[in-house]
């Protein structure tokens, strides 16, 4: 996971309850307005902040029922786990193959990216750390 680049690895900041759903690997594929060539091992720091929508949508199907093994309140501010990037694909590709959770989890509009993710594991504590935007470098 860590590059040799003075050991720094690639890291992506979501808001929660996304980063949760994506460690949990309950949520495989990341839509971003953006594509990246980036594929490889990506730590996933969950926001500092935690919009008052996006708590009442984590209290809602199918949010809740997916988040219903994670201890409360959801971590902040913090490196929760890591994921490989496989691929990343126009949304237009991938929407017809996707379950209604998955597409709930995620903005599958036209034009938009799919980042195809995999192999995600929890870490068993939060990393505190300050996000940033886009595909980011953190040292742990």
């Amino acid at each position: 996971l860590i590059s040799r680049e003075e050991g720094k690895m690639k890291a992506l900041t979501l808001t929660q309850p996304w980063a949760t759903l994506v460690i949990l690997g309950e949520k495989h594929y990341e839509t971003r307005s953006w594509s990246t060539r980036y594929r490889g091992p990506l730590v996933i720091h969950a926001s500092k902040t935690f919009p008052k929508w996006a708590r009442e949508l984590s209290l809602s199907p199918p949010f809740l029922g997916a988040l219903t093994r994670v201890v409360h309140p959801l971590p902040l501010g913090a490196i929760i786990g890591c994921v490989t990037v496989l691929d990343c694909l126009p949304t237009e590709h991938v929407r017809a193959a996707l379950s209604s959770q998955e597409l709930a989890f995620g903005d599958f509009s036209p034009g938009r990216w799919a980042w195809i993710l995999g192999d995600p594991v929890p870490y068993d504590n939060p990393i505190h750390a300050r996000g940033a935007l886009a595909v980011w470098d953190w040292q742990p």
